[in-house]
């Protein structure tokens, strides 16, 4: 494994401009006219969707925070905004940095944003989280008080764990399946408020209105017993009922879960459950045509 002072001089080689918590000058001047029409073009595609899809308050938060329909938002100015609201702020960041950079972030109410911007052709899909992904999917949320709230725990939350426990892979399957994919039950149905799903057009539609997908009360430890996809849309959502409840759940002392996290089973992202609190139990169609695709690709019977 790569420890921090040898990614910090690579970062540094790259990036001469790094500071020590691998934070960059946003340098809003370099985007290009073509970065921001990309900017623009998922914008206005998101933002016909999500008033259907999302929740109330990440709408909320677009709204209030002014997140950009024209251009790349300037980090200070949306800090400014933000800070008001919540006290958080965002800064730039050359890529993905260490665990134990990003809890200091977000435990100290900071959100670490990529500076970079995917090219027209992976206006679907981008492997490194960009400042679309970063900015447009996360910070609409952390203009809500309780999510915000809930964001600096799991920082706080993954700075204990680095110290004392080795769950990290635990505590990384809690924020993919809140924070980046997680769903909540409104008055009008099924929203979305993960940043994940609410910066893909596709996943926005996929994770709300496909049958396949199981859609699961959302419980702790269930959550991070269980594996994610990276590579796809999900094949299981958990669902809060609220954001008091998300923040009521993890604002805790983890040890006793990591305890019990040191025996017992591990889920594949498609497992249901006879404990589980079933909202809606899913066809699997999807991740069952994909997996056909792929046996075909490669010449062989789904059942080799």
């Amino acid at each position: 494994m790569t420890d921090t002072a040898t990614l910090f001089a690579q970062f540094r080689a790259k990036h001469p401009g790094i500071r020590a918590d691998y934070t960059i000058d946003q340098d809003w001047q370099h985007y290009t006219r073509e970065e921001h029409a990309t900017w623009r073009t998922l914008y206005g595609r998101l933002e016909r969707l999500l008033p259907d899809y999302a929740c109330p308050e990440f709408v909320d938060g677009m709204h209030r925070l002014d997140i950009g329909h024209d251009a790349i938002p300037e980090f200070t100015e949306l800090s400014r905004r933000l800070g008001a609201l919540t006290g958080w702020s965002v800064v730039a960041v050359p890529g993905l940095v260490p665990d134990d950079i990003f809890f200091e972030h977000l435990a100290n109410r900071r959100f670490p944003a990529g500076n970079f911007i995917r090219k027209p052709d992976q206006l679907d899909y981008i492997e490194q989280p960009d400042v679309f992904h970063d900015v447009f999917g996360h910070v609409p949320m952390l203009a809500h008080p309780v999510f915000a709230d809930y964001m600096q725990a799991y920082g706080k939350g993954g700075l204990r764990a680095l110290k004392g426990f080795d769950k990290l892979s635990n505590l990384a399957r809690l924020y993919w399946y809140t924070v980046e994919f997680g769903l909540i039950r409104t008055a009008s149905g099924l929203k979305i408020y993960g940043a994940g799903i609410a910066s893909s057009t596709a996943e926005t539609v996929y994770a709300i209105d496909d049958p396949s997908p199981n859609r699961i009360a959302f419980d702790l430890e269930r959550v991070m017993r269980t594996k994610y996809r990276i590579d796809d849309f999900q094949e299981t959502y958990f669902v809060i009922d609220n954001f008091e409840q998300l923040f009521r759940e993890t604002y805790s002392d983890f040890a006793p879960v990591y305890e019990r996290l040191e025996s017992g089973p591990t889920y594949e992202p498609g497992t249901v459950l006879p404990s589980d609190s079933i909202v809606h139990r899913g066809t699997g169609a999807y991740a069952a045509g994909k997996a056909l695709s792929t046996a075909h690709q490669a010449g062989k019977s789904p059942a080799a």
